[in-house]
């Protein structure tokens, strides 16, 4: 799994998550700040899954 693969499907899930949020009335200021933390988890978790293997351990 490449890491692009990875982030593409993890920013469809944030913009779902944006999106529900909006329709249920979350203020604009809410959902911006938890969607930067969530894109901020997302990139960390995304490298550490895609990072390849150290060869020489």
């Amino acid at each position: 799994m490449s890491f692009a693969l990875y982030m593409v499907g993890f920013v469809i899930f944030l913009a779902g998550l944006v999106w529900g949020a909006s329709v249920a009335g979350v203020p604009t200021l809410y959902i911006g700040i938890g969607a930067l933390i969530l894109l901020g988890i997302g990139i960390f978790s995304g490298v550490g899954r895609t990072r390849g293997k150290d060869p020489s351990q």
